[in-house]
């Protein structure tokens, strides 16, 4: 029986090996720890990567959305549009900061921002919207530009799952994921499509305003060594993470092929069965698979699958398994249709970049040996 998790990190560090370890060697002989020059160059060469004008490396995905939302400064109790079925970050970093979150219903195919509900929300307090490119793929960027021209709005893209995706325009232009919205954001993580060993999170703009806000902030408000012009935090990139992270953006867009190809092979061997619904491409985007979401019939149904494929030795993941607004911290007297139900029938298989033909096969069978012997 083979053992098979939802993504082999060291694999893909094994792959890239010699280049990452002598990537971080030189930063230990250079003993720029925080900082150093592989932060700045790898600042420009992910603003580069990305179409964008600006990059500023932090901390972490979450204090990447604190940082782009005080730099918009944005009054306390202001609203701020979110999806209900995305992982807490921009919840968190709302209320945190005195604003309120609103939540909005997502496409039920695609699992994106439904952004006719997100129009239907917004009230004279709405102050901005974050679309969360999840599992992926880029939201309706051309709707939602269009909506936050009409009321006034900022779009914060949550970018942290599709880095390295494209979005393209009804004209045909073309653009990288985070290139649109007024300001965006991306983690690092270590499962995350361009992930670090450690912790890490970047902002991008192409505002030089915004961008020159959000370093301050990055960075206690500082203007410049000990001269603090506005109240900041202290979020940097480790200078060892961003050396890493320069290895791995060269090979960013080899990771999504190979993630394509995963998911290929999932669409073709999964296609026939129909008691899964597989994921739909959203209109304009591509799509570089941080998740393969499958949808199953209802929860009792999700329950044997997961635990099928576990007997086999093959991991799965809910992502969500509830809606934010149903979450403690966050409680909200809502009900959303679609995110209850994707909470209840959604669940994710593995992928990676390391994956080969005889483990995604040995996924596939399995998962079609339970529903042949169901319908036999």
């Amino acid at each position: 029986m083979k053992t098979v998790g939802m993504i082999d990190i060291r694999a893909q560090y094994l792959r890239l090996k010699e280049e990452i370890d002598r990537a971080v060697l030189n930063v230990f002989d250079s003993a720029e720890f925080i900082n150093g020059n592989e932060v700045k160059l790898f600042e420009k060469e992910l603003a580069e990567y990305n179409g964008s004008s600006h990059a500023i490396a932090c901390a972490n995905g979450t204090d990447a959305l604190q940082i782009a939302l005080m730099a918009l400064d944005i009054p306390p109790g202001s609203e701020i549009i979110t999806p209900a079925f995305s992982y807490a970050s921009a919840t968190e970093v709302c209320h945190l900061m005195g604003w309120k979150p609103v939540f909005c219903e997502v496409n039920p195919d695609t699992f994106l921002m439904d952004e006719n509900h997100a129009e239907s929300l917004i009230t004279p307090q709405t102050k901005a919207i974050i679309p969360v490119h999840l599992f992926g793929q880029v939201c309706d960027m051309h709707s939602i530009m269009e909506m936050a021209a009409r009321h006034n709005l900022f779009v914060i893209e949550d970018n942290a799952q599709a880095i390295g995706s494209n979005y393209t325009f009804p004209n045909g232009r073309k653009v990288k994921s985070g290139a649109v919205g007024h300001i965006s954001t991306t983690s690092f993580f270590p499962t995350k499509n361009l992930g670090c060993f450690g912790d890490g999170g970047a902002v991008l703009t192409n505002d030089e305003n915004l961008a020159r806000n959000a370093r301050m902030i990055a960075n206690h408000g500082q203007h410049s060594k000990y001269i603090h012009h506005i109240t900041g935090m202290n979020s940097r990139l480790d200078t060892v993470q961003a050396a890493i992270l320069r290895i791995k953006l060269r090979h960013l867009d080899e990771f999504a092929r190979a993630r394509q190809l995963v998911a290929m092979h999932y669409q073709n061997d999964l296609g026939n069965i129909g008691e899964i619904q597989l994921p739909a491409k959203a209109p304009g985007s591509g799509h570089v698979y941080n998740q393969f979401t499958i949808k199953l019939k209802n929860a009792e149904q999700r329950s044997e699958f997961q635990a099928h494929l576990k007997e086999n030795g093959i991991s799965t993941a809910i992502y969500y398994p509830m809606p934010l607004y149903k979450q403690v911290a966050y409680h909200n007297d809502i009900h959303l249709e679609t995110t209850e139900q994707l909470c209840e029938t959604v669940v994710s298989l593995p992928v990676g970049t390391e994956m080969d033909t005889d483990t995604l096969k040995y996924i596939t069978d399995n998962i079609k040996n339970k529903y042949s012997r169901t319908n036999s």
